[in-house]
């Protein structure tokens, strides 16, 4: 990974009225983080940013910073990350890490696969990618924009794992080495489709009734107890008085 120049300003606006109006005036706020030294807030010319984000095969991004009116004339830092508003995806703000060159770093480096493997054009399979990005470690002059992963061998089954993966000199793949990151998947077929689409529309059953047994055994609503025959009717009141018999 080579270096980039890029010019950054010291910056003095916090609040999200002042932010708002920097970026009106198309500039991007910023901040980076220092080794052995406090964050600094920084500002970006925005068009300077969309070119080297541009230009870039990735957002791992090493820049040779030079901040206006800094002790420093330049650092050496990594773009840790940039945040893009949801609908343009224009940068809303970056983070700065510096770096020393004779120090390794850790950064998530995107994984693309190169080739068609065979298992996708001989035999209708899918490629899946398992793990996008994966954990690398390296100087930062050493460090990837992307990981390339041949496929083309893969058959239907078959996956590469992080310790079948082979990097240049100096750069290190962290993480377990059993883990798949490209596997081709056996084709889908149309009798599978049917069927979870008929999973996916297929409404609610209702709920099973509870039925009592009767006495017999068999299943059935329990029936509302009926009145014995010839028994009189309950008094409506527990305290209620028969009528005294007339004297004869």
């Amino acid at each position: 990974m080579k270096s980039v120049s890029l010019t950054a300003y010291p910056r003095t606006v916090a609040k999200r009225s002042q932010v708002k109006k920097l970026r009106a005036a198309a500039r991007v706020p910023a901040v980076i983080y220092g080794r052995k030294t406090k964050p600094q807030s920084l500002e970006l010319v925005a068009k300077d940013l969309e070119n080297l984000v541009h230009h870039s095969a990735s957002e791992n991004i090493l820049v040779d910073l030079s901040v206006t009116g800094d002790a420093r004339p330049m650092r050496l830092a990594l773009v840790q990350e940039i945040q893009h508003h949801p609908l343009s995806g224009k940068p809303l703000h970056v983070d700065f890490h510096e770096v020393a060159a004779d120090e390794r770093v850790t950064v998530m480096v995107p994984v693309e696969s190169v080739g068609e493997a065979v298992g996708v054009k001989t035999g209708g399979g899918v490629l899946e990618h398992v793990r996008f990005k994966l954990k690398v470690r390296a100087l930062p002059k050493d460090l990837p924009e992307y990981i390339e992963v041949d496929v083309s061998h893969l058959e239907i089954g078959q996956s590469i794992h992080i310790g079948e993966i082979k990097t240049a000199e100096g750069v290190e793949i962290l993480g377990d080495k059993l883990i798949p990151v490209l596997a081709v998947a056996a084709p889908v077929t149309e009798a599978q489709e049917a069927e979870a689409a008929a999973a996916a529309t297929e409404p609610g059953k209702e709920p099973e009734m509870i039925k009592e047994k009767k006495e017999d055994g068999t299943e059935g609503a329990a029936p509302a107890k009926a009145a014995d025959k010839g028994a009189a009717p309950a008094a409506a009141d527990k305290g209620e008085k028969k009528p005294a018999e007339k004297k004869k």
